[in-house]
Parts: structure tokens; C-alpha cells; sequence
């Protein structure tokens, strides 16, 4: 069942997903849920013994501080990335 959701985003933003909806072939409607669905599904976890033995190999190799917020620096860095 399809139900209408109504988002307020700054035109730019609406302008540019329109923009990149219509080069991909999708209607931003589509893109906008799909985008909700990568978002909310369930993390699948994968069983150490089915990785790659390069990976297996990598795991744990990275140390940070417990205080390190990758997602914040993520942000950070896909934003000057993508400035105008």
C-alpha cells in the first residue's frame, strides 16, 4: 500500500534529486524510498569464517580511540567532497 509523505527540503536539494532521479531513470519518489529502505534494513552479519582470508587477515588491524565518531568524520568528509 502507497501512502503520501510530505518532506520540506531546501529547493536546491529538491532541484539537484530531481536532477539525479531523472538522469538514473527512477522518479524521485522511487529514489527517496529506496534510499529509506537502505537506510531501516537490517544489518546482515557475516560469519567471520565466510570472510576472505585478506580480510580475515585486516580484522582489528585499525586502532582508534573509543572517544572516534567515524560517522561524524564520514559526514565530514562527503561534505567537502560534494560543496558547490
Amino acid at each position: 500500500m502507497k501512502t503520501k509523505l510530505t518532506l520540506t527540503l531546501e529547493k536546491h536539494v529538491i532541484e539537484e534529486a530531481r536532477k539525479y532521479a531523472r538522469e538514473k531513470g527512477q522518479s524521485l519518489s522511487n529514489l527517496v524510498e529506496n534510499y529509506f529502505k537502505m537506510l531501516t534494513r537490517e544489518k546482515i552479519q557475516i560469519p567471520r569464517k565466510e570472510l576472505s582470508p585478506q580480510t580475515r587477515k585486516l580484522r582489528g588491524v585499525l586502532k582508534v580511540e573509543k572517544e572516534f565518531d567515524y560517522k561524524k568524520v564520514l559526514a565530514e568528509e562527503l561534505s567537502k567532497k560534494y560543496e558547490a
